[in-house]
């Protein structure tokens, strides 16, 4: 009995259809870029959705912003340069988790430095 127990949750288990996992309060901690990735590819059905898209908006835009804004100046120079037309904030942020989905090696790095990373690999000023 016991053994078709065993058996049974295994069969269950394995063609149960695998789901995201619903956000995580700690995920608003993002303190790694898998914490980020849940905020920004959670599903609009989960109860913090809005909070978590916003969140993950947020929290991509500032740092870019801040990136900018400290590249302002007579001797500074980006390794960022965007294509014309430049993509909107949604394509680039989607661009953004489907590169974090891809490069799992990444998912416990400080979300800031993969962000970089992403845009870096993406739109690297020529030499």
């Amino acid at each position: 009995m016991k053994r078709y127990v065993i058996f049974l949750s295994l069969l269950v288990f394995m063609t149960v259809p695998f789901t995201s996992l619903a956000v995580e309060t700690v995920d608003f901690e993002v303190r790694t870029t898998k914490n980020l990735l849940n905020l920004c590819d959670v599903s609009p059905e989960d109860t913090m959705y809005a909070e978590a898209i916003n969140f993950c908006h947020g929290y991509l835009i500032g740092a870019y912003h801040y990136h900018k804004a400290s590249r302002k100046g007579p001797n500074t120079q980006s390794q960022i340069c965007v294509s014309e037309p430049t993509p909107s904030r949604n394509e680039t942020i989607d661009m953004f988790v489907e590169w974090a989905k891809a490069n799992p090696q990444h998912h416990n790095e400080l979300p800031v430095e993969t962000e970089f990373r992403f845009l870096i690999e993406t739109w690297p000023c020529p030499q």
